[in-house]
């Protein structure tokens, strides 16, 4: 760890992996998304594993999925993107693929959150963008984000640039984070080594520290309520120091 400026700046994952600065989200593990994908089958238990180590843990956990507006709510780069990833050439063409109360917008039950935990619905790739996840982790004293889910070449990519321009310390799980395009993903994680803002894992070395968290837990700074500091402090405090 190092020190400057009355801040302390965390070099290693062992030093970011901390539940009082750190959260877990948990990116689009949706029905309708999973189902696109190949390598599902592979991904789901790793995401399973890396999340019941972060609560195991006390680590803060939410959730984004990715929602799509009515038609006539979409907007210019709504229709534009539908039409690219539908293959359709007009407007008219275009369904509702991900409407919020969907069977296939659901999340998986394997990661169903728990009442301590929250799901954000977004319309854009970024969690960030339209959501209150930055909000919310700077009112909890976050400053680190760990991320696993779907897909990494799609949106998860630009959450974690976005996060990182956020200044938070992003924690990419490698082998809990899939996609469709296995050329896209790795010109994704590429990117995201070379910007060097991110850090890298995988899913044995986090759920260990997530889970060292529960059994080795973070000391608490203890308060000196002896009479020596009540008199010390009597005349700050405006109070009278029993005798």
């Amino acid at each position: 760890m190092q020190h400057a400026f009355g801040l302390d700046i965390p070099q290693t994952l062992e030093e970011v992996c901390d539940p009082r600065h750190m959260a877990l989200l948990v990116y689009d593990l949706q029905v309708g998304i999973l189902r696109q994908l190949a390598t599902a089958s592979q991904v789901i238990p790793r995401v399973v594993e890396v999340l019941g180590a972060a609560r195991a843990g006390g680590f803060r956990t939410v959730f984004s999925r990715y929602v799509s507006m009515p038609k006539e709510l979409a907007g210019v780069s709504q229709l534009r993107m539908a039409m690219a990833w539908q293959r359709v050439d007009s407007v008219d063409r275009v369904r509702t693929a991900f409407p919020p109360d969907a069977p296939q917008t659901r999340l998986i039950p394997e990661v169903s959150p728990l009442p301590s935990e929250a799901v954000f619905d977004r319309i854009t790739m970024s969690a960030f963008v339209g959501t209150p996840l930055d909000l919310v982790l700077r009112d909890c004293g976050l400053n680190a984000i760990a991320v696993v889910g779907v897909a990494l070449e799609v949106g998860l990519e630009p959450t974690v640039r976005h996060a990182a321009d956020l200044g938070y310390i992003p924690v990419v799980v490698t082998d809990a984070c899939g996609g469709r395009d296995e050329a896209a993903m790795e010109r994704s994680l590429a990117g995201l080594r070379f910007a060097g803002d991110a850090i890298f894992t995988d899913v044995a070395s986090i759920t260990r520290l997530f889970r060292k968290s529960a059994v080795d837990p973070v000391p608490q700074r203890s308060i000196d309520t002896s009479q020596a500091f009540v008199q010390r402090h009597a005349s700050v405090l405006g109070a009278s120091c029993p005798t």
